[in-house]
């Protein structure tokens, strides 16, 4: 009993400082839990590799956030999940890999008294009861519940509140001034994101990091990729990724050892604590390995992986980009459309990802023989330094002006030039295309490059965005339909020649 009351006194000492968290981010109402360089020394457990957990490490780990002791129950009113009854606090044990003490063995569930006794009075607030005897048990307060009432169990935890980083920057549309434009101009209108929909992105992701942070209390969770960059859909995934730990220095994840290991975690979590709320949690065992899992309340299905610091800095990258110029959003919107109708637009499959999709738009509005964009990062290079620590790179968008270019080209010329200048004048065998230079540069002679059908540079990390193209078929496949895309849109100027707009339209 010693060691239980040890265990029991330091979670005390802790569970406060786990869940009381600053906004240290506009994408997050919580941030990093404000620990002490004492607390600090005990909560660095999960920087560990795994390779360095023993067995029983690993229990003792899971026990501590699974089996916490209340010194006094909290009594909470039963609360329903949208239509679905309230719901009930489950009766099989949470952990399995301890034994029970001799004299619980012979005990119903209910009745079994709690693992640690403290010998403290005061209340612990945690986000998990012991099950009671069903005349005192309570429902588990709903992850995602959105009315205004905050059970006690949660109530050091601050309330989801709005924030800057969801209302976008005011800009106005591009005046259309053909037929072709228009066509561009209410595609953009009928599908492009909401703030509802980020809102309601977000609204997850808070929830989601206050139930990882019982897991890895150092850790955030960040919003990323097109919910956030600006060049979002209404039917958008969300993109997540969860930093383990940032400070002193960022904490390097091998993905196919730490990564898969803490998404293990992360998995189990979610299909047991989280199983009401979360449906079809799949773990992929990818190069980058990812959980995948849809939110029951918002219907929006997310991608969830560690410590890709390089995806957080890009999205505000391209979010600066998104609203530099009002004629931006709209082109990129309308290629991406163009693109998944022809099935160009899936690096699964061994074609461009969005995300490569959206760096050739750029690079194109760059080489201009006016350009419509600059490279913001040579004009701001301290403002998109590698460097600079992750809490602030939220402050970057709002920072940059919006550039005055005298290109008065309409949405309708610039969606064809595009279309032409990969079909007929880039240089797909010697040239690499780079936004951070806001020009075609020649290859680079790594390995990483060499035999590569498309490059296309990572602003930051400099490594090739469209390595997924790495079959000659597919590649002849992306090159065809750039042409006869051009060819057609040329000689019809209408945008359904190349993209049924009803049925873009109905995809939102």
């Amino acid at each position: 009993m010693v060691k239980g009351e040890e265990r029991s006194r330091y979670w005390q000492k802790n569970t406060c400082s786990l869940l009381v968290n600053r906004s240290m981010f506009p994408n997050s109402i919580l941030g990093r839990p404000p620990f002490t360089p004492n607390h600090q020394q005990h909560n660095n457990f999960f920087a560990l590799s795994p390779a360095l957990y023993s067995h029983q490490q690993l229990i003792d780990a899971q026990f501590n956030f699974q089996n916490v002791d209340l010194s006094r129950a909290v009594s909470l009113q039963p609360l329903t999940y949208g239509n679905v009854s309230p719901i009930q606090t489950s009766t099989s044990p949470l952990f399995r890999g301890r034994k029970r003490l001799s004299d619980e063995k012979n005990l119903p569930l209910d009745g079994k008294r709690q693992r640690f006794h403290s010998p403290h009075q005061e209340p612990i607030v945690v986000n998990h009861i012991v099950p009671l005897s069903s005349e005192r048990r309570y429902p588990v307060p709903p992850l995602f519940h959105t009315t205004n009432y905050i059970p006690d169990i949660v109530r050091c935890v601050p309330a989801v509140r709005e924030i800057s980083i969801l209302e976008p920057r005011e800009i106005t549309l591009p005046e259309a001034k053909d037929k072709l434009s228009q066509q561009i101009l209410e595609l953009f209108e009928a599908c492009q994101q909401q703030v509802s929909d980020l809102k309601k992105k977000e609204l997850c992701r808070t929830q989601l990091q206050r139930e990882i942070q019982l897991l890895f209390p150092q850790s955030r969770l960040f919003l990323v990729g097109s919910s956030l960059n600006g060049f979002g859909t209404r039917t958008s995934d969300g993109d997540l990724c969860l930093v383990v730990k940032e400070e002193p220095c960022f904490f390097q994840v091998n993905q196919k050892t730490e990564a898969r290991h803490i998404l293990t975690l992360v998995h189990k979590h979610f299909c047991t604590r989280l199983s009401g709320y979360i449906e079809r949690p799949q773990l992929i065992r990818a190069k980058v390995p990812i959980v995948k899992f849809r939110d029951k309340v918002s219907c929006v299905d997310f991608d969830l992986n560690v410590n890709n610091i390089v995806g957080i800095r890009n999205t505000f990258l391209l979010r600066t980009y998104a609203y530099l110029e009002n004629r931006v959003r709209p082109l990129v919107l309308v290629i991406k459309k163009w693109a998944s109708h022809h099935e160009i637009n899936d690096a699964s499959r061994g074609t461009l990802s969005s995300y490569s999709l959206v760096l050739m738009v750029l690079h194109y509005l760059q080489t201009l023989p006016e350009p419509i964009l600059p490279s913001i990062q040579k004009i701001y290079p301290e403002s998109f330094s590698p460097t600079i620590q992750l809490h602030l790179v939220h402050q970057v968008p709002s920072d940059v002006p919006p550039y005055l270019s005298k290109n008065d080209s309409t949405l309708g010329d610039l969606l064809l030039g595009f279309l032409k200048y990969y079909a007929t004048e880039f240089d797909w065998n010697s040239q690499m295309i780079s936004v951070r230079e806001a020009k075609a540069i020649p290859r680079p002679d790594g390995i990483e490059w060499r035999n590569k059908y498309i490059c296309v540079e990572e602003p930051f990390d400099g490594t090739n965005t469209a390595r997924a193209v790495h079959e000659k078929q597919k590649f002849d496949m992306i090159k065809d339909q750039f042409l006869k895309s051009w060819h057609r849109l040329k000689n019809k100027k209408d945008l359904n020649s190349i993209l049924p707009l009803r049925a873009a339209v109905l995809k939102r």
